[in-house]
C-alpha cells in the first residue's frame, strides 16, 4: 500500500510554488521528482488531483502526497542479471523491448526482477540519479502487463533533456492495441481528463473535474469481429491513459480486467504495446524513431481472432 502524506500551508508559506514547497517538505527528493509526483496525479491539493506544479499555495491549502512507503527511501536496489532486449544505447540514454509482466522499479511487494534492477547489471551502475536509488534513470513508465520500448537515461543531463521532452510534449509515443467490441469510428480523438478515481485510489478514471488533460488519438488498423485492432498516439502521457480512455468510450483494452472487468477472459494477457517512439536526442540533437516489432503473445492473438 501506498503511503498519503499530508501537509498544510502556513501563513508564512502562502506565495510558494507548490513543487518548490514540496520540495522543502520532503527534502531527500529532486524537483524533478516532486514535479513528477504532481504529473502523475499523486499530489491532491484540497482534495482535487494538483493541476499544475506552479500553483502558487495559499493559507491553509491541504496537499496530500500519496508515494511508497518510507522504507523504500534510501533502501539500495539490488543489480540483477536479468536479460534485456536492447534496441539502443549509447553513453547517455538506453532504449529496452520491455516484456510483459516485467514492473519498471521496485515499489510495494516488488523488490526484485524490476527493469531497473536489469539496468543497474546492465549499465553496470551507470544511471542517472535524479529519482533516487529506487528509480535510477526512469524517466516514463509502462504498466507491468504493457510490453514494447521504454527509454532510461544513463547521464542526468539526458535525464533532465528528456524529461523536459516528455513534459513539453516533445516525444511522440506509438502503441498497438486490440479492444473489445468494433469501434465505430476508423480515426478518433479522446480529450477527457483522468485523475485519482475517488473511489479507488488505486485506480485512474475520467473526472469531469480536478483532473489533468489527456488526450488519446487512435485509428482502426483492423476489425476482428467482436474486436478492433487500433493504432494508437499520445499527446499527452498520465497513468494508465489508454486503458482508462477507451474504457470509457465502451471499448476496453482486451485482457484488461481492471478498467474491462464485464469482458469475457478469452485473452491471457493485455493487448497493448509499445510500438515505437519517436524523440530529438537529448544530446546530440538527432531525430530519432525507435520500434519494437509486436510481440509473440500479441500476434498469436491476431491470429485466433
Amino acid at each position: 500500500m501506498a503511503n498519503v502524506n499530508e501537509h498544510v500551508c502556513d501563513e508564512d508559506e502562502a506565495g510558494e510554488r507548490l513543487d518548490n514547497w514540496l520540495k522543502g517538505k520532503a527534502p531527500e527528493y529532486s524537483r524533478t521528482r516532486v514535479q513528477k509526483l504532481i504529473g502523475d496525479g499523486k499530489v491532491l491539493l484540497n482534495g482535487k488531483t494538483a493541476a499544475v506544479a506552479s500553483y502558487r499555495l495559499r493559507t491553509g491549502d491541504r496537499v496530500f502526497v500519496e508515494e511508497e512507503p518510507s522504507f523504500m527511501l534510501g533502501e539500495s536496489v539490488c543489480k540483477e542479471d536479468i536479460g534485456l532486449i536492447v534496441l539502443y544505447e549509447d553513453e547517455h540514454m538506453i532504449a529496452i523491448d520491455k516484456p510483459k509482466g516485467m514492473t519498471v522499479h521496485p515499489a510495494a511487494g516488488v523488490s526484485s526482477g524490476t527493469l531497473v534492477n536489469a539496468l543497474l547489471w546492465h549499465c553496470e551502475g551507470s544511471l542517472s540519479d535524479i529519482n533516487g536509488v529506487v528509480r535510477p534513470g526512469i524517466v516514463h513508465r509502462l504498466d507491468r502487463d504493457t510490453s514494447g520500448v521504454i527509454i532510461a537515461a544513463k547521464s542526468n543531463k539526458a535525464h533532465l533533456e528528456l524529461s523536459k521532452s516528455f513534459s513539453e510534449r516533445k516525444i511522440k509515443k506509438e502503441y498497438n492495441a486490440i479492444v473489445c467490441g468494433n469501434v465505430k469510428n476508423t480515426h478518433g480523438r479522446i480529450d477527457l481528463p483522468i485523475g485519482r478515481d475517488p473511489n479507488n485510489r488505486k485506480r485512474m478514471a475520467v473526472l469531469r473535474q480536478g483532473g489533468r488533460q489527456a488526450i488519446t488519438l487512435f485509428e482502426v488498423q483492423e476489425r476482428l469481429e467482436s474486436y478492433t485492432w487500433l493504432k494508437i498516439g499520445l499527446v499527452t502521457g498520465r497513468t494508465h491513459q489508454i486503458r482508462v480512455h477507451m474504457a470509457y468510450i465502451g471499448h476496453p483494452v482486451a485482457g484488461d480486467f481492471v478498467y474491462g472487468p464485464g469482458q469475457k477472459k478469452l485473452m491471457s494477457s493485455q493487448m497493448l504495446h509499445s510500438t515505437a517512439i519517436e524523440l530529438i536526442h537529448p544530446i546530440s540533437g538527432e531525430l530519432m524513431r525507435i520500434e519494437s516489432p509486436l510481440p509473440e503473445y500479441y500476434t498469436d492473438a491476431l491470429s485466433r481472432l
